[in-house]
């Protein structure tokens, strides 16, 4: 595959995996409350490994194949970012602090304390499977942004191109999601405040990205 593409790519998924969601809120809450991120980690990377296999056998084939399915989404998807880039700026959410089965400010199942899934990493592993498969942030990276990184021409098959996109993409979720959950006990315990500038930065950078779709899918349409 072209470097140049993949470089692309890379920057873009790694914009979209710093855009706060419910992986955010799950890790964060696994970073304050558990002993170890390791089993809620897991959990969110193998949520998004299910998700890329099935993109790669044949959903993100059949989007790549057909141009204007992905025009569709791609809009869809911008204004779904632009609504929750501008919900989270007028209603930041609040890190949530509670027990066992809570919900955090982002809408993701609350960690639980010492006591509850902490005590049960397979539970800890379930759960973050559960949040990252259904997190529509993902499937938007995954169907709609992964197969505009494609070349029907190059040498490597349609299925291959997105099983290493998808890995770049699973990767980067490791990486940022070890430094939020690790600097989440010592940062936002004991510096509440953090959460608000969290909140504004992620949605802006919603918005942005909303606008980067928008435009980088009409230069393609001019230039086709």
């Amino acid at each position: 595959m072209n470097t140049e593409l993949l470089l692309a790519c890379w920057g873009m998924m790694t914009l979209m995996v710093l855009v706060p969601g419910p992986d955010w809120a799950y890790i964060i809450g696994a970073g304050t409350q558990d002993r170890s991120i390791v089993p809620a980690l897991t959990g969110i990377l193998v949520g998004y490994l299910a998700a890329v296999t099935a993109v790669a056998v044949g959903v993100g084939a059949a989007v790549a194949a057909l141009p204007w399915v992905l025009v569709a989404l791609t809009f869809a998807a911008a204004g779904y970012l632009s609504f929750l880039g501008i919900r989270v700026l007028r209603q930041p959410p609040t890190l949530a602090t509670g027990g066992t089965g809570g919900t955090g400010g982002t809408g993701a199942p609350g960690p639980g304390g010492a006591d509850g899934a902490s005590a049960r990493p397979w539970l800890r592993l379930a759960q973050g499977a559960g949040v990252s498969g259904l997190n529509p942030k993902g499937l938007l990276v995954l169907v709609v942004l992964l197969p505009q990184f494609t070349d029907a021409a190059g040498a490597w098959p349609i299925p291959l191109q997105l099983a290493v996109l998808g890995l770049i993409f699973v990767g980067s979720c490791a990486l940022v999601y070890s430094v939020v959950g690790v600097s989440a006990k010592a940062v936002l315990r004991f510096r509440p405040s953090a959460m608000r500038i969290i909140s504004r930065v992620s949605g802006g950078a919603m918005i942005v990205l909303a606008f980067v779709l928008v435009v980088e899918q009409v230069s393609h349409l001019a230039g086709a």
